[in-house]
């Protein structure tokens, strides 16, 4: 694993287990987006990015841009709830996609 990645997995694994945790905490709530949706595609994506940057793949640039893209509009959907959970998955998604960005360049 390159140094370079280190961050961006460290922020993939926070956003993996906030977004985890605001779907456990959206379970049978009512929902005016796509959360709890896109916490799911932000889960898988998260946990896909770890396992390609972790493999050096030489596809790490676009699975880290997909996974800021994922990341950038699932914070948008779970911004709109007040849940403390979605505000915690919002903040977590948003530093992912920073992380993501920057290896995407």
């Amino acid at each position: 694993m390159k140094l370079a990645y280190k961050s961006c997995i460290e922020a993939c694994k926070k956003c993996f287990i906030d977004c985890q945790n605001c779907i456990v905490n959206m379970a049978g709530k009512e929902s005016m987006n796509e959360c709890p949706n896109c916490c799911m595609q932000c889960v898988d994506t998260c946990l896909g990015t770890i396992k390609i940057l972790m493999a050096d793949s030489p596809f790490s640039s676009k699975q880290a841009a997909l996974c800021a893209e994922i990341c950038e509009w699932c914070a948008e959907q779970c911004q709109q709830h007040d849940h403390e959970h979605c505000q915690l998955c919002a903040e977590s998604c948003l530093a992912c996609a920073k992380e993501c960005r920057k290896l995407a360049a």
